[in-house]
């Protein structure tokens, strides 16, 4: 057991060379820690024996204290040690107000099972012990995310996750991927919401750079691999990438064309004995880029507009060079510029529906991929701005201004309020899409869903713009600081503006999600319900919808890609 002081007794170690100091009721002897202390031995001796709490938590996480374990002497009598720090750090399911889903914290949900608790614990401890170290690490190095990480994120399942339920009849034949003993959940029984958590949990670890060094690239490339690619190159790439041993990205904006998708310039010509593409352009902005050793790319194989468009699987070895570009962003999301100077690309990894490779069926392959990758924006998105709200709560908990605690300030009270209200409206939405996804076949979802999806996104990246300005305003000068209490916040504001472009920006998704539905016979069946026979008829034929659904004509289908 701990040995106990009483105040009195600590007050006695008040001089330079014997200094202990209270901190949540804890006692350390900080005599020769002094010199190391980043803040200066002057800090510590203003407050030599005495208690230090509230001096502490305005400049520290609790998290700190963890570090100085072999400082500590006891505890103070009559004190619940530890008390502050609980609620200033997480713990493995926080209870912080809204800080997460209302489901797992102890609401019933139709959406949620054992298995889903069981895979959230899980995931949450294996990112926590596995991944955050080096992820707070490399957020401020910039380097890429390591092969000890990538395979442990692909022997755990947590790769396998995050492609999904179409994946998980592939995980037979990939035994290293031990799904069920590290996440708690059978294969068999692995739906959307299970792939929703693992998106969620990554999206929690605070640190927006080496979270999309870790899984941009890889969401939004495997996918097209699964779906589209022809078998000899899906059966091989599969398993590489979801062990964790080869890394994979999409390719498909380009310096003139982000936007517009089928005005992309990168060629593909056959060569003259027919055997090969020679691939020549320049991709830009490519998460993952700098790391990948898979390409899936878009290219231009016949004439201009949508119809010209196609997909090739391209391997690094081909011959494709790639340059970082700094943005907003750690450089170890790994964005970068991948150049294709006369690239021979074997015709057998052309790619298309039916996983047959067809020319001309690129465009479909893109906007196909379009809904899932939007919906795990979304769902990592939502994430990080339940960490940012779990801050804010805790930091209003903590910090003393006019001699109060923040939280006792109705004004600081309201925006919490806001922050939540907004938080919890735009997750539930987010369920009600997952489920649908999860009960619709996929050439349904690919109907139907492009803009509700559309829609949910939209609202995610505002509802996200709110929580960036609010918990500006709450943590003042510390939210622009890259360390100490507002570091979570800092990165978030650096960076939260990039799910409102990528994958489509707030203002072609807004009216991609009102026009796709007003093109729907099904979805304005029942305003024409009073309209004559003839003008029903007439409507009909007017807002019948095609098989590219999901960008509603391809004319209008200019949508930043994320890429």
């Amino acid at each position: 057991m701990a040995q106990q002081f009483s105040l009195d007794e600590v007050a006695k170690h008040n001089t330079p060379d014997d200094l202990w100091i209270v901190v949540d009721g804890f006692v350390y002897d900080v005599s020769k820690f002094k010199k190391l202390h980043p803040g200066g031995a002057g800090v510590l001796k203003e407050v030599a024996g005495a208690d230090a709490t509230q001096q502490f938590f305005a400049y520290h996480r609790g998290d700190v204290l963890k570090k100085y374990s072999k400082l500590l002497k006891g505890t103070l009598v009559g004190v619940d040690a530890g008390a502050t720090s609980r609620t200033s750090d997480r713990a493995l399911l926080t209870q912080v107000p809204y800080s997460e889903a209302s489901a797992f914290l102890g609401w019933h949900s139709p959406y949620y099972n054992e298995t889903h608790r069981a895979m959230r614990v899980n995931l949450r401890r294996i990112v926590q012990d596995s991944i955050q170290p080096e992820a707070d690490e490399s957020e401020n190095s910039g380097d890429a995310p390591s092969e000890e990480v990538y395979k442990a994120m692909g022997e755990s399942g947590l790769l396998a996750a995050r492609i999904g339920k179409d994946c998980m009849k592939f995980l037979a034949s990939i035994p290293e991927i031990q799904m069920e003993k590290c996440l708690g959940v059978p294969v068999g029984k692995f739906d959307h919401f299970h792939e929703l958590i693992a998106h969620e949990e990554m999206g929690r670890l605070g640190t927006p750079s080496f979270n999309d060094g870790c899984g941009a690239g890889f969401c939004i490339g495997l996918p097209p691999v699964l779906h589209f690619a022809p078998p000899h190159i899906r059966d091989k790439v599969l398993p590489e990438v979801l062990r964790g041993e080869k890394r994979i990205c999409l390719a498909i904006s380009e310096p003139s064309a982000g936007s517009d998708v089928a005005g992309m310039l990168t060629k593909a010509q056959k060569s003259a004995d027919g055997k090969h593409y020679i691939v020549s352009g320049v991709k830009k902005w490519i998460t993952n880029g700098m790391n990948a050793d898979y390409f899936v790319t878009a290219v231009r194989t016949g004439s201009e507009g949508h119809s010209g468009v196609s997909m090739l699987f391209i391997t690094r070895e081909m011959g494709v060079e790639t340059k970082p570009i700094k943005t907003a962003y750690s450089s170890c999301a790994g964005t970068a510029l991948v150049i294709f100077d006369e690239v021979k690309v074997p015709v057998e990894n052309l790619m298309g529906p039916g996983n047959k490779g067809k020319e001309g069926a690129g465009f479909f392959c893109v906007m196909a991929n379009f809904n899932h990758e939007r919906w795990f924006i979304v769902a990592q998105s939502v994430s990080a701005m339940r960490l940012v709200l779990d801050e804010c709560f805790r930091w209003a908990n903590q910090r003393k201004a006019f001699g109060k605690n923040l939280m006792t300030q109705p004004v600081i009270r309201f925006k919490l309020a806001r922050m939540a209200g907004a938080l919890e409206a735009v997750h539930n939405m987010l369920e009600n899409v997952t489920h649908q996804m999860d009960v619709m076949p996929y050439q349904d979802q690919s109907a139907k869903l492009g803009g509700p999806i559309a829609l949910l996104k939209f609202q995610a990246t505002r509802v996200g713009t709110l929580i960036a300005d609010e918990a500006a305003q709450i943590f003042g000068g510390r939210a622009i600081t890259r360390s100490g209490m507002g570091s979570k916040v800092e990165g978030y504001l650096r960076t939260f503006k990039y799910s409102s472009i990528l994958g489509g920006s707030e203002e072609v998704l807004a009216d991609l999600a009102i026009r796709q539905q007003l093109r729907s016979p099904e979805s304005v069946a029942p305003k024409l319900s009073n309209a004559t026979s003839e003008g029903s008829k007439t409507l009909s034929k007017n807002l019948s919808v095609g098989q590219l659904s999901t960008c509603a004509d391809a004319t209008a289908a200019d949508f930043v890609t994320r890429c």
